[in-house]
């Protein structure tokens, strides 16, 4: 019995240590200036255009993945640099669809 009331005690502290704080608002979020938003945006959409044509370089996904989480940061200077690599791998992926197969013909 007692070990019960002990796993009841340790649970109920934990739960009350876990709980947030009330009266605390959340840190602010850092803002993209409009070329890094379009840039990302445009990113996104190259990106997904690849993946549709299963012509997705994982460079690519790599380097999308970079700019959202500098995006998350407020790091605009990343935000595009990155989205517009991501941009260029997935094109590149995409005109490698045009090219000629390296499967042997027999």
């Amino acid at each position: 019995m007692n070990h019960g009331l002990a796993a009841f005690a340790s649970l109920s502290i934990l739960a009350a240590c876990s709980s947030a704080p009330t009266g605390m608002a959340p840190a602010a979020k850092p803002a993209l200036n409009a070329a890094a938003q379009q840039v990302l945006h445009q990113a996104q959409d190259d990106v997904q255009a690849a993946r549709a044509r299963f012509a997705l370089w994982t460079s690519a996904a790599s380097a999308l993945r970079m700019a959202q989480d500098a995006a998350l940061a407020g790091n605009n200077d990343v935000v595009i640099r990155q989205a517009a690599f991501a941009s260029s791998q997935a094109a590149l992926g995409i005109a490698q669809l045009s090219y000629p197969t390296t499967e042997p013909k027999y």
